[in-house]
């Protein structure tokens, strides 16, 4: 049963993503809220679509955590899930994401008129610093700067891979920093078509104000995410089977 509601899942999910980039074409002669709005939109139509055929539902917690205006977000990274899941949150989203995706035709359109910021991971030094501006620039904005401190999706339990890029970003002192810890990887495995029943869990931590030094604030959002993230990935397990993916 499992097998066949995730093949049914994913079926739809691609189709709707088709429909999708063909409505957003428009967006692309309206200022940037035209497309942020209609991702989001289409972030609320796949959460409804796991849930409906796959029973896997979401629990936000600690979202009047999140300060007003611009925020830098770091949030751990198991899954395909929150790269869309985690726009239904914030007013006026961004991600920093490879540049090699603004390449797409189509996507690489809507999430360059989005504002994405895009980054060179081969691109060395120069490269941080053409970022930073970047992030720099859509904080002054107010936006909300959304980042996988790690970079690539890491399974639940898997040793940590932290980057430094965070701190540097930080280091900017111009919003906050709000961790966001998850157990998505539970349910929507990274490298894997198989959707598991029971309900992810998303908790925004206390956010870090501007002015660490970056020696300091970079363990010090390590340990947060990987604590909560530990504890929510313990939470699903001790809700017994069928809540999470089994190895």
């Amino acid at each position: 049963m499992i097998t066949f509601r995730s093949l049914l899942f994913n079926a739809a999910f691609y189709l709707v993503l088709l429909v999708y980039l063909v409505l957003a074409m428009p967006t692309l002669l309206m200022p940037r809220w035209g497309i942020i709005r209609l991702v989001q939109q289409w972030a609320r139509v796949d959460l409804a679509l796991l849930r409906i055929l796959c029973g896997v539902t979401v629990a936000w917690r600690g979202l009047d955590r999140i300060p007003a205006g611009a925020v830098l977000v770091a949030a751990k990274h198991q899954s395909l899930w929150e790269t869309f899941a985690l726009l239904t949150v914030f007013p006026d989203p961004t991600y920093i994401l490879k540049r090699e995706l603004l390449w797409l035709p189509f996507w690489g359109w809507y999430a360059r008129h989005a504002g994405m910021i895009p980054v060179d991971r081969g691109g060395g030094k120069p490269a941080l610093i053409a970022m930073a501006a970047r992030v720099r620039d859509a904080l002054a904005a107010g936006r909300q700067v959304i980042v996988f401190p790690e970079g690539t999706r890491r399974a639940p339990g898997a040793e940590p891979s932290y980057k430094f890029g965070v701190a540097h970003l930080y280091a900017e002192g111009v919003a906050p920093c709000v961790p966001v810890a998850l157990n998505s990887g539970l349910f929507w495995p990274r490298r894997r078509f198989l959707r598991y029943p029971g309900q992810i869990i998303v908790e925004v931590l206390d956010p870090i104000a501007p002015g660490l030094a970056t020696e300091d604030f970079f363990p010090r959002l390590q340990q947060a995410i990987e604590t909560a993230t530990a504890r929510l990935i313990a939470e699903a397990e001790r809700a017994g089977p069928g809540s999470s993916v089994r190895p």
